[in-house]
């Protein structure tokens, strides 16, 4: 059996606490390697090796480190189908979708390679008398992620490569659900020139993983994963004097309008309810239809599709590639189902039902089958909670203004969007709904790598996003410089406040 180890100081070490984790390919049920369970002691080594690390690859000339990062997007690209394959085993999800995640998180590494510009401050000559004024944009010291197992690969390249790139060094705790990819791309960080102890990889459980908020020699730290544990990291990591951004749970919605075209709308939904089996942060799990007739005529072309989905393994490729493919563990596939179930106690209209699918040949592997609600109303916890699973709702409602103001009024702001042919409401809607991302017939509008990503509300805590310039600016600390060469010596002491004319 394959044991994950971790990746400290340029190599991989398994545990001195000799404790494993199984890992599981959730399309079978059944254990595919398994993860080497870290100390106190080992992210205490991963600290002190990244913290020895910096003050060198912080010096290192931005143009090297870009060339480290063009030398990684290469090996990325190069053994992509190998990630891919990693993801699919680890994760579930279907193999397009696997090589979609890779994609996205190598454009961040591509816009990472611009760092030169990217960190070129602002220079102003002459702002006085023989002074001039600049800034720096200096790395700040040794960053810590912790990732989501929704996306064991793009989302800590939403982070690292733009944080090494900026000068820092690194260490990132992976889901234990799906740890392999985070690996993988530590070695291949190694063999594109990065040197050893700038990235690590630790696999600690949750209290041990503290430190990584905790300890004085991590200057930064970005999170990925629920609203609570978000929250509670925000807080703890900043009473620590700690750079946080920390994003959690999303709920994200989409109006219909009438006038909207009906089937490219419907295809709109289908990837973006579906697609990943619907653990996405920026999945569409709830579609607010504006007239009764609008939401009749979605349901009416939702059902069949929704029962047709192509369930099963997400290993398969081309023409027989499956659809969905099963969430990522047994604990998962229950609290999903569970919703379900709640959601028919509460009253909203099971219209088709996921739960009992049945893929042949994998009765062991978690699948959830696609869901479809009618009726759905706001003081229903399957509206309230985010499922993170195949379940979509469709809540009704007589006009675009209650629309706006039910997608307004939920606690979480992640994304949101619009299906319409009228530009001005969807101008309306862009200025309007109180959401960090927004999609005008896109349903999941989630930004390019030279764009930042991040929610609204309880979807996020602290002020910078990810990736994009709010990215750059996140790993780095801005320095002004005031400079004078005088021709001879000041002659003058100055008391009163320097205005420089």
């Amino acid at each position: 059996m394959t044991i994950v180890g971790n990746f400290i100081g340029g190599k991989i070490t398994h545990s001195a606490s000799n404790e494993t984790i199984p890992v599981y390919d959730p399309a079978t049920g059944k254990v595919v390697r398994e993860l080497t369970q870290s100390t106190a002691a080992e992210v205490e080594k991963a600290i002190e090796v990244a913290h020895a690390a910096f003050p060198e690859w912080s010096k290192t000339a931005p143009l090297r480190r870009a060339r480290v990062m063009f030398n990684f997007k290469a090996l990325m690209e190069k053994h992509r189908e190998e990630l891919a394959a990693l993801i699919v085993s680890e994760h579930g999800k279907v193999w397009s979708d696997a090589l979609g995640e890779l994609t996205r998180g190598i454009e961040v590494i591509e816009y990472a390679c611009g760092i030169p510009h990217l960190i070129k401050g602002e220079n102003s000559p002459s702002v006085g008398t023989g002074v001039d004024s600049y800034s720096l944009m200096q790395p700040v010291g040794v960053v810590a992620g912790i990732t989501p197992f929704n996306f064991p690969a793009m989302v800590p390249l939403w982070m690292f490569p733009i944080a090494l790139a900026c000068g820092n060094t690194f260490i990132l705790k992976p889901p234990a659900l799906d740890p392999s990819a985070s690996v993988r791309m530590a070695e291949l960080l190694k063999e594109a020139g990065l040197p050893d102890g700038v990235f690590n990889v630790v696999h600690s459980s949750n209290e041990d993983a503290e430190q990584l908020y905790k300890d004085p020699r991590i200057a930064a730290v970005s999170f990925v994963g629920s609203s609570g544990v978000a929250e509670h990291i925000y807080k703890t990591a900043s009473a620590h004097g700690k750079r946080v951004q920390a994003f959690g749970a999303a709920k994200n919605h989409a109006i219909v309008m009438p006038d909207a075209d009906l089937d490219a709308t419907v295809n709109a939904i289908m990837g973006g309810a579906f697609g990943s089996a619907g653990e996405r942060c920026m999945a569409l799990p709830v579609v607010v239809a504006v007239g009764d007739d609008t939401a009749d005529k979605l349901i009416a072309r939702l059902t069949p599709l929704i029962k047709a989905l192509r369930v099963g393994p997400g290993i398969q490729k081309g023409a027989e590639e499956n659809e969905m493919g099963p969430v990522v563990s047994a604990a998962h596939q229950k609290k999903v189902l569970g919703y379900i179930d709640k959601g028919e106690q509460e009253g909203a209209k099971l219209v088709v039902d996921g739960r009992g699918i049945q893929v042949a040949g994998h009765a062991e592997g978690y699948y959830v089958g696609g869901t479809l609600f009618d009726n759905v109303t706001s003081d229903m916890t399957i509206w309230r909670e985010e499922i993170f699973g195949p379940v979509l709702s469709i809540m009704r409602s007589s006009d675009y203004d209650s629309a706006l103001q039910l997608v307004n009024s939920h606690e979480f702001g992640n994304g949101s969007a619009i299906f319409t042919s009228n530009g001005h409401t969807a101008r309306e809607f862009v200025q309007n709904v109180e959401a960090g991302m927004v999609g005008v017939n896109v349903p999941v509008p989630v930004p390019m790598a030279f764009h930042s990503f991040g929610g609204w509300k309880r979807s996020v805590f602290g002020a910078l996003n990810v990736h994009g310039p709010d990215g750059v600016r996140f790993y780095t600390r801005m320095k002004t410089a005031t400079v004078r060469w005088p021709s001879g010596q000041q002659t003058v002491s100055e008391f009163s406040m320097p205005t420089l004319g």
